[in-house]
C-alpha cells in the first residue's frame, strides 16, 4: 500500500472500524477501568507485557484513537495526549529538565508558557534564559552551558507571527547534545512538520486549530526517534525503574533500555500523565478526532483568508504596523517560502494608531468577530493580547515582544473574507469617528 497523504490520514488515520464493532465513527470508551479477565493476564496488561488496557489515566481507547492519528499527521513516532496545550507543555519541560537545569527560549511567546516559565518552573529548580531573536544562533551558542536542557520555540509566534528557524536550531542544539523542543499550535501539521525539520520534540495545544470549534481543551506531545537520551545529560532516563524491573521480578532498567529512542514519549506518559493527571476526558478526545477530519479544508481557507485581510490592513490610514510574516513584503519571506508553502495560519495582529481607548472601541464596535481569548476556530475571533493572553508580561518584555495598548490580536474564521474585511472596516471606522 501506498503512503497515506495528510488529507486521508486525518480523516482514516488511527482508527480501525473492525475493531470497534464497525462503528465507522471513532467510538467512544467512557470507563474509568477495563476488565482484565483473569489474574494472569491482568498482570501481563499491568505491567507492559502484553497489549490491551488497564486504567483511563493511563490509556482509554478513544484517546489512543487520537495518539495515533496526531502522530501520523505530524510524521511523528509517537504520541501522548493530554488536558490541556499547557499540560503538554509542562510535562516536556520538566521531561527534559528534571531535578534541575536551565531552558533557552525567546521572549515573544504565549503569555502562560512565559508565565510558566519565569515563575513557577524556577520552584523546580528549572530555569529559563529569555532571548530576543531565538534566531540568532551565535547568540544562542553563547549561552548553551552544561546545565541546559533543551532549547525550546514556537513554530511561529503568537500573536505577531514571527518564524523560527527550526533547521538552523536544530543543528545548533544537536551539536551540544540537546534537543529542541517546538510548539507547532499554530501552524499545525498540516502547515508545518517540525520533526522533519529537525526538532526532537512536538507540543501542542489541540484546543485550537486541531479541532477548531471552540468547544473542547486539549493538548499533546509528539516526538521522533533521532534524540540519544542516553547521552550522559539526562540520568532520569538511564537511571534503573522498580516499575520497569524489579516490579515483575526483573533486573531493574531505565526508560532508555527499556524503550530505546522512545525513551521520552513513554516517560511523559508513565511519569508525567500516569503520576500528575492531565487526562483527557474521552468524549474531549472524541470531539478532537472529529474536529481533525477537516483540519487541512479549514485551515487552507483561513490562512487564505488571513493573508488577503493583511493585505488589506497594510495600506488603512489608521493601522500603523500590520504583523503576519506571510506578506510578501515581510522580512522573514524567504524563511516563509522555504519552510511554510502553504502559508503561515489564520492568526495575525496589527497596531492601530492612537491609545487604548481606540483598542477598545475598535473591539467593542465589530460584528461578526467574537471577542475571547482563544484562536483557530472556525469563527473570527478577536482580543486585544495586552488584556488577555499576554497580560503575565512584564511591561519590559511585552515590549520586545511587540505587544502594545493598541495591538489587535485576529483569529481569521470561515467566513467570507469579504465580509471579514468589511466588519473589520466598520468598526475602525467607529472607533475614530469623532
Amino acid at each position: 500500500m501506498t503512503q497515506e497523504r495528510f488529507d486521508t490520514i486525518q480523516v482514516h488515520g488511527g482508527y480501525d472500524p473492525g475493531d470497534n464493532a464497525d462503528s465507522v465513527s471513532p467510538a467512544i470508551y467512557p470507563t474509568a477501568a477495563f476488565w482484565l479477565e483473569n489474574s494472569q493476564r491482568g498482570h501481563a496488561i499491568a505491567n507492559g507485557q502484553q497489549p490491551g488496557y488497564l486504567y483511563s489515566r493511563v490509556a482509554n481507547p478513544t484517546t489512543a484513537f487520537l495518539e495515533r492519528r496526531l502522530a501520523a499527521l505530524d510524521g511523528a513516532a509517537e504520541a501522548v495526549a493530554v488536558a490541556s496545550g499547557m499540560a503538554a507543555i509542562t510535562a516536556a519541560l520538566l521531561n527534559v529538565a528534571e531535578g534541575g537545569g536551565r531552558i533557552i527560549a525567546p521572549i515573544d511567546i504565549y503569555g502562560g508558557t512565559y508565565d510558566s516559565l519565569r515563575t513557577l518552573l524556577p520552584q523546580f529548580g528549572v530555569v529559563t534564559s529569555f532571548v530576543e531573536d531565538i534566531n540568532d544562533v551565535d547568540r544562542l551558542e553563547g549561552l548553551l552551558g552544561d546545565d541546559v536542557k533543551a532549547i525550546y520555540a514556537e513554530s511561529v509566534s503568537n500573536p505577531t507571527t514571527k518564524i523560527t528557524d527550526v533547521d538552523a536550531l536544530a543543528k545548533l542544539a544537536h551539536r551540544h547534545g540537546i534537543p529542541l523542543i517546538i510548539d507547532n499550535t499554530l501552524p499545525t501539521p498540516y502547515l508545518f512538520r517540525p520533526l522533519e525539520h529537525g526538532a526532537d520534540i512536538v507540543v501542542y495545544s489541540t484546543t485550537k486549530a486541531i479541532s477548531g470549534h471552540g468547544n473542547v481543551i486539549g493538548g499533546a506531545v509528539t516526538t521522533g526517534t533521532s534524540f540519544d537520551w542516553g547521552n550522559g545529560r539526562y540520568p532520569q532516563f538511564t537511571n534503573p525503574e522498580y516499575v520497569l524491573g524489579e516490579v515483575i521480578g526483573n533486573p531493574p532498567r531505565g526508560f532508555v533500555e527499556a524503550f530505546g529512542p522512545l525513551a521520552f514519549i513513554r516517560r511523559v506518559r508513565v511519569k508525567y500523565l500516569r503520576l500528575t493527571g492531565p487526562v483527557l476526558g474521552t468524549f474531549d478526545s472524541y470531539l478532537q478526532l472529529v474536529g481533525l477530519e477537516t483540519l487541512g479544508e479549514r485551515l487552507g481557507k483561513e490562512t487564505d483568508s488571513a493573508l488577503e485581510v493583511a493585505r488589506h490592513l497594510k495600506g488603512h490610514a489608521h493601522i500603523t504596523r500590520v504583523n503576519y510574516s506571510g506578506l510578501p513584503d515581510d522580512a522573514q519571506h524567504a524563511l516563509v517560502e522555504r519552510d511554510f508553502p502553504r502559508g503561515v495560519g489564520s492568526v495575525l495582529s496589527f497596531d492601530l494608531e492612537g491609545g487604548a481607548e481606540q483598542a477598545r472601541d475598535f473591539i467593542d464596535n465589530l460584528h461578526l468577530f467574537t471577542y475571547l481569548a482563544n484562536i483557530g476556530d472556525v469563527r473570527s475571533l478577536v482580543a486585544d493580547p495586552i488584556n488577555t493572553t499576554h497580560r503575565e508580561f512584564t511591561p519590559e518584555d511585552r515590549v520586545i515582544a511587540g505587544i502594545r495598548p493598541t495591538t489587535i490580536r485576529l483569529s481569521i474564521g470561515l467566513e467570507n473574507p469579504r465580509d471579514i474585511i468589511a466588519d473589520i472596516d466598520q468598526a475602525i471606522d467607529a472607533a475614530y469617528r469623532g
